[in-house]
This record gives C-alpha cells, sequence and structure tokens, in this order.
C-alpha cells in the first residue's frame, strides 16, 4: 500500500514544505505555523460561509468543505491548512445517530453503554467516505505547495462521545465502562480506532500530507489507564496508516504527566498543549521528537505586547527539540480577533 503517484508528497508539491520537513525531523530556514480550529467560528469569512447550514451537512458538503478549509489560509499565510470537519464525522457516516448541538457539541441520541449496544455498531461502508475524498481533493488541488492536515479523533474521546452520549468535563460514565467490563470497553474503542483509521486513510489517500490524531479528552485519564487502556488504540487508529508515508502527529490534551509514553502511539511529532514548556518537553521524551506547540488559547485576547513576548518565549523553548510547528497548546477559541493570529503567523516568520 503506497500513496498514489499523484499525491503531492509522491509529485514534490509539498514534500519540501515547512510543516513536512519539521514533521520529519529537520528545521526549515523558516518556522512553520498553523493553528488547530483555524478553520471556524474566528472568522468572519467562515460564519457567512456557513449561514443556514448545519455544522454536519456543511462537513459532508464537498465544496462548502474545501471552501472553509482554504479561508484560513488565504487570511492568516500558515503553512498548512487543516481539513474541516468534526471528529464524530466517522461515527455519522458508520451510522450512528449524532448531532451538533449549538452551545454544547456532538449530542448521540442514543448513547452506546452496554455490551450489545457496542456489538450493535456497524463498520463505514467504503462507499460512505466518498465526500471526504472528494473535499480533500477540491482543497488539495487550491493549495498547491501548502500541505493539508487530515485529521481525526482519537479513539478514546470518540468513545466518551459515544458514551456520555455527548461532551462531558469528567468522563464518569466512560471511565466507569472502561474499568467495569474491559471487553466490551476494548470491542469499543477497536471499533473507534478503525472508524477513525478508515477517515484518516481516506484523506491521506486524496491527497492529504500530514495527519493528526487528537485526544481531548484524555487528561482525564490517569496514568496507567491510559497507557493500559487508550494508548494502544490510538496506536490502532494510526496503524490504519502503515505504508502510506505521510508524517503523523500526536496531540493529546492534558497529557503532560504521560507524555512520556506517547512515543508509543507511533506519531512522528508530538503536540504539547499550554500546560508544559517545551523545553521540559523534549526532556521528558529524551530529546527525540519534533514537537508542535505551545501558545496559551488564553493569551490571545491579551494585549499583543504580552503575545508577542509568549510567543518569543514559545519559539525560544521550542528551539531545544529536534524540530517546532509552532500552533497552539489547543483550538483557536471562537472570540479570537482573527488579525491577532495573522500578526503571529507573521512574528513566527520573522523569528
Amino acid at each position: 500500500m503506497a500513496l498514489p503517484e499523484t499525491h503531492p508528497l509522491r509529485d514534490g508539491r509539498t514534500s519540501d514544505s515547512r510543516l513536512v520537513r519539521a514533521a520529519r525531523g529537520d528545521r526549515p530556514e523558516i518556522l512553520p505555523v498553523w493553528f488547530m480550529r483555524q478553520a471556524g467560528r474566528s472568522l468572519p469569512e467562515y460564519r457567512e460561509t456557513r449561514a443556514g447550514t448545519e455544522m454536519l451537512d456543511a462537513c459532508l458538503t464537498p465544496a462548502l468543505a474545501a471552501e472553509i478549509t482554504l479561508q484560513p489560509v488565504r487570511r492568516h499565510g500558515v503553512d498548512a491548512a487543516v481539513f474541516f470537519s468534526d471528529i464524530v464525522i466517522p461515527v455519522l457516516l458508520a451510522g450512528v445517530a449524532v448531532s451538533i448541538v449549538p452551545g454544547r457539541g456532538p449530542v448521540l441520541e442514543t448513547p452506546v453503554r452496554s455490551a450489545s449496544d457496542v456489538l450493535a455498531l456497524r463498520p463505514i461502508e467504503p462507499d460512505a467516505l466518498d465526500p471526504i475524498s472528494e473535499a480533500v481533493r477540491l482543497v488539495v488541488a487550491e493549495l498547491g505547495d501548502t500541505p493539508l492536515v487530515g485529521f481525526g479523533g482519537a479513539p478514546y474521546t470518540l468513545a466518551s462521545y459515544l458514551v456520555e452520549g455527548g461532551p462531558s468535563k469528567e468522563q464518569l460514565r466512560t471511565r466507569a465502562l472502561m474499568r467495569s467490563d474491559p471487553r466490551t470497553w476494548a470491542t469499543l474503542l477497536n471499533w473507534c480506532a478503525d472508524v477513525t483509521g478508515a477517515f484518516l486513510e481516506a484523506q491521506v489517500r486524496a491527497g492529504a500530507s500530514v495527519v493528526q490524531l487528537f485526544d481531548s479528552w484524555a487528561g482525564s485519564l490517569s496514568r496507567d489507564d491510559y497507557v493500559k487502556r487508550a494508548l494502544p488504540h490510538s496506536k490502532r487508529a494510526l496503524d490504519a496508516l502503515r505504508g502510506l508515508d505521510v508524517p503523523r502527529i500526536h496531540f493529546g490534551l492534558g497529557l503532560s504527566e504521560s507524555l512520556d509514553a506517547t512515543p508509543a502511539v507511533g506519531a512522528d511529532v508530538i503536540g504539547v498543549d499550554w500546560r508544559l514548556p517545551l523545553d521540559e518537553a523534549n526532556r521528558r521524551l529524551g530529546g527525540r521528537f519534533p514537537l508542535q506547540g505551545n501558545i496559551d488559547p488564553a493569551l490571545l485576547t491579551a494585549p499583543w505586547s504580552l503575545i508577542d513576548r509568549h510567543v518569543r518565549d514559545v519559539v525560544e523553548r521550542g528551539a531545544a527539540a529536534p524540530a517546532h510547528i509552532v500552533n497552539l497548546g489547543h483550538g483557536v477559541p471562537p472570540e479570537t480577533d482573527p488579525t491577532v493570529l495573522t500578526r503571529i503567523v507573521e512574528l513566527v516568520h520573522e523569528l
């Protein structure tokens, strides 16, 4: 299994891009920078484009998803686009009834909480992924030598939405199932890994040059639970890309105390949230991995003088690692002034 000959990494369009070089451990002359959630609610053009269209419908309308993906590249001059979608899209494509409730997030019509619920889950039919592949092709055709980052939700995070029925701060039901019924838990996490893996593979085959696996809720787990009951399934998700030579980024929110275990997931780049300075993250990882991060999203509404000092500090600390992709320590908050992001890109490129 190899990348198609027309893939941007095979035909040379993105193979020498700043992002791909950094993800492979090189240090380009100019630091690459992109932002998690750069395509979305912080942009007025996004709100105008998506007006009257439900979130999940927008994700599954190729021309619309492609346009939204491209908007922050045009506005900010970032070094990568990130595919506009949602981590529950593969769940929806597998036939699970889920919707996005404004102000809350993904909500399931019927939560998955028993062995019989898990056994009723079905794999994604290959043609169900056609809208994803088409949207990626449309984006890549417009991006030229700018790489597209494909993404998917880590199995633990997906499972927490399925079990809780929606967003949850503590994942109490999820962690209870994990401990009380390990067999059902493993079956559920394998299913989540497989649907995310299929989602990632579709994006890569259609032209994504890098992928990122997001584990938004992993910070609710103890180190032992994460290592034994979540991490192996994240590895399974990325293993779906075996043979496809694309750089892989892993980002787990709240994983500072488990950071040294995350290389076992099989990623090339380790994303770090805002809690841990990059030089300390590099020390915990033995200086072996390119790092991504970790500007504090909370500071995006601060005075520019403070943002400037903070970005410079992040870049200075990131210099300890083999390579550094500048990003936030989590996603762009909706209330962010887009001009701040543009100024950060300009500053990083100057540094």
